[in-house]
């Protein structure tokens, strides 16, 4: 079955948050994790890798944190998860240069290469601007801890 890992998932969902909250110049990975209940530190370690791969830019100091490097419609989901995970094959036939012992026998080394063509295509037309659309925003985690005061 073809699954994201955890560090794809965290890292979509940051960029999502990030997106959904376009008024602040920042936010930590500290806010992106208590808003879904990220392990702060793995979250911290995939905004780092997704700050070198130039789809998130860094902030330094006390209101420091993490922002989009360009605009929610231009970042893909293809572009979040080869960033994290690497390139995506759905077998490992189809990944490198040398070829698998069993090639001129294969038949399904063509049919697989196009469905791993088509999922990257579904995953390039998705943007994190649709993720952020798709369902309502997360609330942030002080407005949440607000929320739950005023219930009381």
């Amino acid at each position: 079955m073809l699954k994201l890992t955890k560090k794809a998932d965290y890292g979509l969902m940051a960029l999502k948050y990030l997106a959904e909250h376009p008024e602040m110049p920042a936010l930590s990975a500290k806010d992106v994790a208590d808003a879904y209940g990220i392990p702060a530190q793995l979250l911290a370690k995939i905004l780092q890798q997704l700050t070198k791969s130039g789809l998130l830019r860094s902030h330094a100091g006390m209101n420091g944190g993490y922002a989009l490097a360009r605009d929610a419609r231009e970042i893909s989901a293809f572009e979040v998860i080869l960033s994290i995970d690497g390139p995506f094959f759905i077998t490992s036939c189809t990944k490198g240069k040398t070829g698998c012992e069993l090639t001129p026998s294969c038949t399904i080394k063509e049919p697989l290469a196009r469905v791993n063509e088509t999922i990257a295509g579904v995953l390039k037309s998705i943007s994190i601007q649709d993720l952020a659309e798709h369902e309502s925003p997360a609330p942030r985690a002080k407005e949440s801890q607000q929320l739950v005061s005023l219930n009381r």
